[in-house]
């Protein structure tokens, strides 16, 4: 079933009657053709009417969907060559932290991405996509690497935050974070951000400090995750989706409040929909932001993203989360 998520349930049972009368195949009589053709329909307009008014929460819930595009899909989509660079020489290989140079249309660029990882092995190897302390000191060298190159660089977000196990912080993990945020804030190349999925806490931060911040428009970009929030706020992590709502991590929420730069539409349903025309749509967004700054001499970039990021902030307030307990909580 491709509609699992709670809100889809309506989803899920048309498509199951369009499935049911697609088992006939040959067998299907005229009137049953017409009604497949109008299920599909339905399908189609009732996906648009849903996935138009999600929720934050909602939105946390696509940007988590387990068949969601990957980092490692989108660059095997969209690069013609990519060749990975490894270790951090200074402790190890993080493989939660992916990057290195690659083709984009004709253009080399240097690309940083974070993985989570599918199956059960992958998922330990690449620790659910939150990175190590050698993780970021490896997205840290390769930064420094497009800079000598001259290479434009390309940070594909997707992380529930950054490890919190003891070693990681005994390795210096907030040290390595914030290296990071520092060199991207005076690197001299183009900087291009997009969260793909989750963007959750500093281990998004810093992969994110850009020039330009993009979002598919079914992702989140937060502080922390609804349900860190609400442990945190409310004592009880099932108040999620009320702090969802109060923290604005949406997409469409962030845009709004001059977080981010601009929105990346997403296929019908979501990018685990149509793979394809996922990365199609995050790849022209990307092209169309790395020609604009590629005309900007090093200087110029590193004063705009100096106010860019002193510029965010007065733009409206956030609301207090209130505390009662909801349905959709």
């Amino acid at each position: 079933m491709a509609y699992t998520l709670d809100f889809e349930k309506p989803l899920a049972d048309i498509e199951r009657q369009i499935q049911a009368l697609q088992k006939k195949g040959e067998r299907l009589k005229p009137e049953e053709s017409q009604q497949l053709e109008r299920l599909k329909q339905r399908l189609q307009r009732t996906t648009e009417e849903i996935y138009k008014h999600l929720t934050p929460w909602q939105t946390v819930q696509v940007a988590r969907h387990p068949g969601r595009p990957h980092a490692i899909d989108y660059v095997k989509l969209m690069c013609e060559e990519f060749f990975e660079l490894r270790g951090d020489r200074a402790f190890g290989e993080n493989a939660s932290i992916f990057g290195g140079p690659a083709r984009l249309d004709g253009r080399t660029v240097m690309f940083l991405c974070q993985e989570k990882g599918r199956e059960m092995k992958e998922r330990r190897d690449r620790n659910a996509g939150q990175p190590h302390p050698e993780g970021f000191r490896k997205a840290h060298r390769l930064m420094e690497q497009a800079e000598k190159f001259n290479m434009p660089l390309v940070c594909l977000v997707d992380t529930p935050g950054a490890s919190i196990a003891l070693d990681d912080e005994e390795r210096g993990q907030s040290q390595s974070i914030a290296a990071n945020l520092f060199l991207m804030a005076r690197l001299r190349v183009p900087i291009v951000a997009v969260v793909i999925g989750e963007g959750g806490s500093g281990g998004a931060l810093a992969l994110s400090i850009g020039d330009r911040i993009l979002m598919l428009e079914n992702s989140y970009y937060s502080v922390a995750s609804p349900e860190s929030a609400a442990t945190i706020l409310l004592r009880d992590a099932k108040h999620a989706a009320t702090m969802a709502e109060a923290m604005q991590v949406s997409a469409r929420q962030l845009k709004n409040l001059g977080i981010i730069d601009d929105l990346v539409p997403e296929p019908l349903g979501g990018a685990h929909q149509n793979y394809q025309a996922a990365a199609d749509l995050v790849k022209e967004a990307l092209l169309t932001n790395l020609e604009g700054l590629s005309k900007l001499s090093a200087e110029q970039l590193v004063e705009q993203r100096y106010q860019k990021y002193r510029s965010i902030g007065p733009v409206g307030t956030l609301t207090a989360p209130d505390p009662t307990p909801t349905a959709s909580s």
